[in-house]
């Protein structure tokens, strides 16, 4: 018998087949598709619970009935508190809720079971954060998405995100990616001295890598003078939002070469995976229009570059052993802009922020948005990934 306390009083229930779940909740959802409007609207919640609760297969399920009982309640709080309590729980390794993410467009109705991850006991005790490496086992429609490689707190219908809320990350999907398109880069356009860790990972190392590089990139967020999700409404423009990326990515590069407390190997190996994704893939995914990832990548590659982190030598992209200066000397950067928040109004900060941004980035002033590294889209043309 599963069994799950959430406010309102305990969940008592066990859940039926995952599969027979996943099928009735996909037929329900189908329905949904033009009532993305209404997702907010108490009364269409009310109708969603009442269809919800009579579908036998899924009036059993825990995870169903605490999303039933706050649709009921959200004409009154508009929050979705017993479902994410629910999730925090994790009580069956379940998430049931209704999702209205801008950057997560495929997301409506949606469950899904999970496994999730070992974590490293040194990795967890030095960088503490709510993060679950996840691989999904279950899953409705709106996850088959490759753009959906996580799920925050703030992605469901209320919006809100609370510290002890669970974040999530599909770290399958970060193994696929990897191989599908990270690897070939690598191959492309790296001298074959860089990356010597990454070139021979395998899945379960790669696996393994994604898990340490999410903890640690959950755990940045949180640190620092203007902290995730204290200061997000003022690194939500796509140029911050990037750099705020890149911070919490370079936080945790310099952690894994520098933290002796962290096992060796698994630490190498991270550092390396962390700068392949943030320096190459990111900067392939964003052409032609860069996202703030894109644009967070071609920061980076600029200032390295520049810094002499990296260098070009026989056609190759080669990492130097000056990379670890530049990394820190890129942070501090950051970071001393961002102590400024104690002295100066939040505007001027993030102007700050924005004028370093710009400095390694180029801005197109006709289509109001930030071009391309046009070595990445050649290389793009030329792999046909």
């Amino acid at each position: 018998m599963l069994t799950a306390t959430a406010p309102g009083g305990p969940l008592l229930a066990a859940s039926a087949d995952p599969v027979a779940v996943v099928e009735a909740i996909d037929k329900i959802r189908a329905r949904l598709a033009d009532r993305r409007g209404s997702f907010h609207d108490p009364e269409f919640l009310l109708d969603l619970a009442e269809r919800l609760a009579g579908e036998p297969v899924l009036a059993g399920d825990p995870a169903v009935r605490a999303f039933v009982e706050d649709c009921r309640d959200y004409g009154s709080e508009a929050r979705l508190t017993r479902t994410k309590a629910f999730i925090n729980l994790a009580t069956g390794n379940t998430i049931f809720s209704l999702f209205d993410a801008s950057y997560f467009r495929s997301l409506s109705l949606e469950y899904l079971r999970y496994r999730l991850l070992p974590a490293d006991p040194a990795l967890t005790l030095r960088y503490p954060s709510p993060t679950k490496p996840v691989v999904i086992e279950e899953a409705t429609r709106g996850f088959d998405s490759r753009v959906v490689v996580a799920l925050f707190p703030e992605n469901h219908i209320d919006g809100i995100q609370t510290p002890e809320d669970s974040v999530f990350y599909f770290i399958d999907k970060f193994v696929e990616r990897h191989f599908r398109l990270t690897r070939p880069l690598i191959r492309e356009v790296m001298s074959p001295d860089s990356f010597p860790l990454l070139r021979e990972a395998g899945e379960r190392d790669a696996e393994r890598a994604s898990s340490w590089w999410v903890r640690l990139h959950e755990y940045h967020h949180r640190q620092g003078d203007m902290p995730i999700p204290e200061y997000l409404a003022a690194k939500s423009y796509k140029p911050l939002a990037g750099l705020e990326e890149l911070r919490t990515d370079v936080s945790s590069m310099l952690a894994c070469l520098n933290d002796a407390r962290l096992p060796r190997e698994d630490a190498l190996l991270t550092y390396e995976y962390i700068l392949a994704e943030r320096l190459l893939r990111y900067a392939i995914e964003g052409i032609p229009r860069p996202n703030y990832d894109a644009v967070a990548s071609q920061l980076l590659f600029n200032y390295l570059s520049e810094a002499g982190g990296l260098e070009f030598a026989d056609g190759k992209l080669c990492v130097t052993p000056r990379m670890p200066e530049a990394l820190t000397v890129f942070l501090g950067e950051i970071e001393r802009i961002e102590a400024e928040i104690h002295r100066e109004p939040v505007e001027q900060v993030r102007a700050r922020l924005l004028d370093l941004t710009n400095r390694y980035t180029e801005f197109d002033e006709q289509y109001q948005d930030y071009r391309h590294i046009p070595f990445f889209a050649e290389v793009k043309q030329r792999l046909g990934v």
